[in-house]
């Protein structure tokens, strides 16, 4: 849009000035993110020096899509859980559907989640979603708190631009503390937030790991009134029909660990899943949620054969702004009107796709076919064959040139942008960019920015 892009041009501009020129400011703003803790294996979280900007229409379409996309989620899971061979489909473990198939006692088998968008000035693409381990939900308002201080920004706005911040801890915390009212909880609940690598505690006395948004979600929730605790999923105990870590007895678990993560390193008797099993702990998310986790849901919402019961409404929407994706394995499929061999059609189409792995929290490769030569996609391919690969059509991406400063110089560097809107209870409650470069046909992560809302004044 060009008023965006007359914002961004004009940002840009103010770099050029020589008080900016100075490295001083950029400095102390990466000084004040490791202060708080705004880092991932030890790498700074955002080394760009500029927000991301959307527009008031870009916003209103994507809580639109949001919120209906929400409601699809809900009528899908209906139809894969009432049909096995759709499970399969999605390729859950035996354990991790017999926990998906008890009763979590709320509305929403997902609370949270973040979804992963392709905005461009007139479309709209869903690319993907987390709904076991939504990242940003803390990073992007501490992010987005900081970037207000800076004085380019304060100039930015200055008699020209509105800027508004997007979501805050205060949605995140009403919205389990509603699943919690719906699970019957009467009182104030104590909140475990449970995630891997981290030591019992909160606040200053959580230990820095690799990541460091579960004890930044501990600190934020307790800021506002929760009795939270951040706790890993080794000193969970679950004695007597409570769930406790020693004397901290647990009525809530915000849960930031999948249901894989647990049984790879534990089993089924694991105090969590003795509790949620028994149903005297409300699990936020809750395990049924997991199915939202595998990008082969998107195989799914794509197929006509599995969503021809769904209202018209929901069709036309996942047809226009849901990316085309199949689970890579030997078989005839349909693209658009017309039947295909998957293998044959995904050689043939490189440009145009990319291999995902199933589950986002993988550490699989994301290969991007436009970026590669045509004998590496088809060793990429034979990998997809062989391991939980999904194939995805891509949209035109969205390319951004963003202010660096690394190793105490600034520099521009082009970066593709998917902007992923937190959803809360099914409503959309802020945003954060992710920022990736591509080397050698795989995506690779550069930056989070925070998201803003920008109108003229």
């Amino acid at each position: 849009m060009a008023q965006l892009g007359d914002a961004i041009a004009r940002y840009h501009k103010l770099l050029e000035q020589p008080s900016y020129r100075e490295t001083g400011w950029a400095e102390q703003f990466q000084e004040q993110m490791r202060q708080q803790h705004l880092v991932e294996s030890g790498r700074l979280l955002a080394p760009v020096l500029r927000p991301h900007f959307i527009s008031r229409r870009q916003l209103d379409a994507l809580s639109r899509l949001s919120k209906q996309m929400a409601e699809i989620m809900d009528r899908l899971e209906a139809i894969a859980f009432a049909s096995p061979l759709l499970l399969n489909r999605l390729q859950m473990l035996p354990a991790e559907k017999m926990l998906a198939a008890l009763p979590h006692g709320y509305a929403r088998s997902g609370v949270t989640a973040s979804m992963d968008a392709n905005l461009t000035n007139g479309s709209l693409s869903l690319q993907g979603m987390d709904a076991c381990k939504p990242a940003g939900l803390a990073y992007s308002n501490m992010l987005a708190e900081l970037f207000l201080e800076l004085p380019i920004l304060k100039e930015f706005k200055r008699g020209r631009y509105k800027l508004t911040k997007l979501g805050g801890p205060k949605s995140l915390l009403q919205a389990i503390q509603s699943a919690y009212r719906q699970f019957g909880g009467k009182r104030k609940p104590a909140i475990a937030i449970v995630e891997l690598g981290q030591e019992s505690g909160s606040g200053p006395a959580a230990t820095e790991t690799a990541s460091s948004e579960g004890r930044l979600l501990a600190e934020s929730l307790s800021q506002l009134g929760g009795h939270v605790r951040l706790i890993p999923p080794e000193l969970l105990e679950y004695t007597g029909g409570k769930l406790h870590s020693e004397d901290f007895a647990i009525d809530l678990v915000f849960r930031r660990v999948s249901t894989r993560e647990i049984l790879t390193r534990w089993d089924l008797s694991h105090p969590l899943l003795r509790a949620y099993r028994d149903g005297t702990v409300c699990v936020v998310n809750s395990f049924r949620a997991e199915f939202a986790q595998r990008r082969a849901l998107f195989d799914l919402l794509t197929d006509e054969t599995v969503t021809a019961h769904l209202p018209t409404a929901d069709r036309k929407l996942i047809r226009n702004s849901i990316a085309w994706t199949r689970v890579v394995v030997p078989r005839k499929t349909m693209h658009g009107d017309k039947q295909v061999d998957l293998p044959e059609f995904i050689l043939n189409q490189r440009e145009h796709l990319a291999l995902l792995p199933n589950e986002d929290s993988s550490d699989q490769r994301i290969y991007i076919g436009a970026e590669m030569t045509a004998a590496a996609w088809d060793r990429a391919l034979k990998l997809a064959l062989r391991t939980p690969y999904v194939v995805q059509e891509r949209s035109s991406p969205v390319h951004e040139s963003f202010p660096l400063f690394q190793y105490g110089e600034f520099k521009m560097k082009e970066a593709e942008v998917t902007v992923h809107p937190h959803v809360l209870n099914g409503e959309m409650s802020g945003a954060s960019a992710v920022l990736q470069t591509c080397l050698a046909g795989s995506a690779a992560h550069l930056a989070v920015a925070p998201v803003f809302l920008l109108e003229e004044t």
